[in-house]
């Protein structure tokens, strides 16, 4: 029901007329000034007949603006596509239609105007060198009539209008996923929901770890091995599953999440790289849950830099003994086996020289966090993502066996790594879709319940415009990852769709957790409230997997290369 005031907005129809036509036809001009962007960068960033390192870093902010610009063109298309099969499917309703109509109606007028990499950093057609005639050139007909009447604050508010009818901490919109998928997503919401969400804020308040419990669970669920092939003890399903579930159990929790990815990470190396042996011995206890393992990469003086790390692994017999010290592992603790990246070649300063092994270490507990010789640690305090703890360690002759160097070779741990940064990213993207969407739970029963002026939030058009806009985005940034993930699934190098997918989830569930906070007023302040803790959780995604800098020069090299 329309509210006091939006009577006069809602008296016309908010839907555009023939929408999907219209945002096909929108399309072309998107694809036309990424055509002219990818061609004017690579100008600027090309000496000789080679594009240079030297003169991207130069022009970074045109080389990271043309990865947006990219990125959202990439958004639009997956929107486009997801649209199409609903139309056909029979699915297209009232609420798909206003998601798609917004979507592209803001994402348009950004590409216009500017589009914000972050708070303080947009990026505009003419820093990419564009002229004017080409900026004006974009707004043709289709494009201007979405830019002025796509995302209205009408449709804004019928959308929200249609979110309150719709069973709580509902998915806003049909999400085209095929009903296997469906089931699975169904079956972990309702995990979530009951095991995960009411106690996640307490874990984060109490800086706890997730309890073992919830891992038992997650086990017996097959969480471990869902992507693992059957022959090793897993299910074989696809990286959409995996997808699914992490966003799911993200939005009860990225801890828990987050849990799933660690064994995500270490198969992936294993099954890319190891040998048959270690294939046989690894697999089916890392798909049962019987070992947990962790990702032991990032040093303190190399962040991003992997292929300057300088902890060193030297042979001794039938053991590597290593020394060096390693920064920001999560979940080090109580786990049973480290992917420790390591140097094996002292006359080597770049990525050459790595190698990747599967260290054994015995799991310790809050008295004695690191009881294996050769190693200590000591905790890193952080604002969130707490569930499963970060920690720094240092390494003095620590053992590992020779028989545990991946793939029984050294100096292709770089190589081995490489190999598995299109499901991490495919990952990360899922659990920003889930953070973003457990900002939009919580902000849309708060902007429900509480009142203020004698009627509740939600009716003020600018709460009700957050809410839209997360919603929005979140069905952008979704397809955007289910698309990765399909890719992945399909045999194709989806680097590229990953890095995207991350790039632009990560800031949605910045943008969600944010305005959600923005919502909340002073509240969304104070501790006690879930959504501040949604906002320190969110923040992270930013910077893991790929800092959003690291990951649109990546992007940019790759449209460059």
């Amino acid at each position: 029901m329309a509210h006091d005031g939006q009577d006069i907005a809602m008296a016309h129809p908010v839907l555009l007329d023939d929408l999907l036509a219209v945002t096909k036809d929108a399309l072309t001009p998107v694809e036309a000034v990424l055509d002219k962007a990818l061609a004017s960068v690579r100008a600027l960033v090309t000496e000789g007949d080679r594009v240079s390192a030297a003169l991207i870093e130069a022009n970074q902010t045109a080389a990271h603006g043309l990865a947006w610009l990219a990125t959202y063109a990439q958004a639009l298309r997956q929107m486009q596509a997801w649209a199409d099969r609903l139309k056909e499917n029979g699915q297209f309703g009232e609420i798909e239609q206003l998601l798609h109509q917004i979507g592209f109606g803001e994402y348009l007028a950004q590409i216009h105007g500017g589009i914000q990499m972050n708070q303080g950093e947009m990026i505009r057609l003419h820093d990419l060198g564009l002229s004017a005639e080409d900026a004006s050139g974009f707004v043709t007909p289709a494009v201007s009539k979405l830019i002025q009447s796509g995302n209205t604050q009408a449709a804004r508010t019928r959308l929200v209008e249609l979110m309150q009818e719709q069973s709580a901490n509902a998915t806003v919109g049909t999400t085209g996923l095929d009903e296997e998928l469906e089931m699975i997503r169904d079956q972990f919401r309702r995990y979530a929901t009951e095991k995960v969400e009411p106690y996640a804020h307490d874990w984060h308040l109490k800086d706890e770890l997730i309890p073992m419990e919830v891992i038992n669970d997650l086990a017996e669920m097959g969480v471990f091995g869902l992507t693992i092939p059957e022959e090793f003890g897993g299910f074989g399903l696809s990286k959409a599953s995996m997808v699914v579930v992490s966003e799911e159990l993200s939005r009860g929790y990225i801890g828990v999440g987050s849990l799933g990815t660690r064994s995500e990470i270490a198969a992936e190396l294993i099954l890319c790289g190891g040998t048959d042996e270690q294939k046989a011995q690894w697999l089916p206890r890392i798909a049962s849950g019987e070992i947990l393992p962790t990702a032991v990469f990032t040093e303190p003086n190399t962040g991003s830099d992997l292929g300057a790390l300088r902890t060193r692994a030297v042979k001794d017999g039938d053991t590597y003994r290593v020394t060096g010290n390693k920064t920001w592992i999560t979940h080090a603790a109580r786990t049973h086996v480290m992917t420790l990246l390591a140097r094996t070649n002292p006359d080597t300063t770049d990525h050459r020289g790595l190698s990747m092994f599967l260290a054994e270490k015995t799991p310790g507990d809050d008295a004695t966090p690191f009881p294996t010789p050769g190693m200590t640690g000591g905790e890193i305090e952080v604002l969130g993502y707490r569930g499963m703890k970060e920690y720094e360690l240092a390494f003095d002759g620590f053992e590992v066996k020779s028989e545990n160097l991946l793939g029984g070779e050294e100096g292709k741990g770089f190589k081995q790594l490489m190999e598995t940064f299109e499901s991490a990213r495919i990952q990360t993207a899922a659990r920003a879709v889930g953070v973003g969407q457990s900002a939009l739970d919580i902000s849309m029963q708060y902007a429900q319940d509480r009142k203020q002026f004698g009627k509740a939030l939600i009716n003020f058009p600018r709460v009700s415009s957050k809410l839209a806009m997360m919603a929005v985005e979140l069905m952008i940034a979704r397809q955007l990852t289910y698309f990765s993930a399909w890719e992945k699934d399909h045999g194709r190098r989806c680097d590229l769709e990953a890095g995207m997918a991350k790039l632009l989830g990560a800031r949605v569930a910045w943008a969600a957790a944010d305005n959600g906070l923005q919502i909340h007023g002073g509240n969304g302040f104070a501790l006690e409230y879930k959504i501040s803790r949604v906002l320190c959780d969110a923040r992270i995604l930013n910077i893991f997997e790929g800092a959003a800098e690291i990951q649109a020069q990546v992007i940019a090299r790759r449209l460059l290369g």
